[in-house]
């Protein structure tokens, strides 16, 4: 019955969420689809540099003389910690569909996000078709097959980018890091809106780790990677000053109006939470509105007060 009860609790909040998200969807919709469509002309550009890529010697590099070369059986590490801070971001991002405190929006989060990676995959289009350098990844050196890609037959063939193998294995798109990208801006948003603190200081330390990886794994020059860190900062930085804040949740006060249904279960979770606060602080033995113990004990104090004086009257008389 527990189990039925606490899952039936669940499910409203799930129902509840998804109806006020689909509201803001409706409304904010086209910078979504805007954001989701650059994705796709992020993939193509990166697509069609490969087309541009000669392989040549590998330039000289600082990163590449402090960090061993972990080598191509040991390339799937740095895709590793990206692929965990890619899984709990987004997952991360969905769970006010779930937990009671809220802090966001799901649908506002994301229109953020996807605002600060677009900006900043915009400048990294910019800067790779700017110059193209000779790839240190080992399918990009001298002698592979998949360092250089014959002309296109068809238009067909460069819309399509051969997803996932021509994401995977692209040469040329270098200056500067896409992982990184999508990690600092995942990690920035995590630090303003999340309310973990050990959890912040690993998302900083992986993406220090990460950085270490990809240069060591050879997928990028210290560069791509140094440029990265700065000007994802920056954008991020600058872009949010520009974006209007988003409201906070933390109050328990909805964005949109609520039908009377709704209403009705908000306030129903509502009441739910506030009972169980209240029986904690039972618990804890601190019960009670602070300035109502203030009151109470100066009308404790004033009883005591008139009890003395008429004791003391009584004495008086007496003798």
């Amino acid at each position: 019955m527990y189990i039925a009860r606490e899952a039936s609790k669940v499910w409203r909040k799930v129902t509840t969420e998804i109806s006020v998200e689909i509201q803001l969807l409706r409304e904010k919709w086209g910078l979504l689809l805007a954001g989701l469509i650059f994705q796709y002309i992020h993939g193509l550009a990166a697509r069609g540099v490969h087309y541009l890529h000669r392989p040549g010697p590998l330039l000289q590099d600082l990163g590449f003389m402090a960090l061993p070369e972990l080598g191509q059986e040991k390339g799937y590490l740095s895709e590793s910690i990206f692929s965990s801070i890619f899984i709990s971001f987004v997952l991360w991002t969905f769970h006010p569909f779930i937990y009671h405190s809220k802090r966001f929006y799901t649908v506002l989060i994301w229109r953020r996000v996807l605002a600060f990676l677009v900006a900043s995959q915009f400048l990294r289009i910019v800067t790779f078709y700017s110059t193209q350098l000779p790839g240190p990844n080992y399918h990009c050196r001298e002698g592979s097959n998949l360092a250089t890609l014959p002309p296109p037959k068809s238009v067909l063939e460069v819309l399509l980018i051969n997803f996932p193998r021509g994401v995977l294995f692209g040469c040329g798109d270098l200056i500067f890091s896409s992982h990184m990208i999508f990690t600092l801006v995942f990690v920035r948003t995590y630090q303003k809106y999340g309310s973990k603190r050990f959890i912040k200081f690993l998302a900083w330390f992986m993406a220090v780790i990460q950085s270490l990886l990809i240069i060591a794994s050879r997928k990028h020059y210290s560069v791509d990677v140094v440029v990265a860190w700065y000007t994802v900062n920056l954008v991020v930085f600058f872009v949010d000053n520009k974006l209007p804040e988003m409201p906070d949740r933390t109050n328990g006060v909805p964005l949109l109006p609520l039908s009377t249904k709704e209403k009705d279960i908000w306030l129903k979770d509502e009441k739910d939470s506030k009972l169980k606060d209240e029986f904690h602080k039972l618990l804890n033995g601190n019960h009670g509105d602070p300035t109502d113990r203030r009151q109470r004990a100066q009308m404790n104090g004033r009883h005591d007060e008139d009890i003395n004086h008429a004791l003391s009257e009584a004495t008086a008389n007496g003798t």
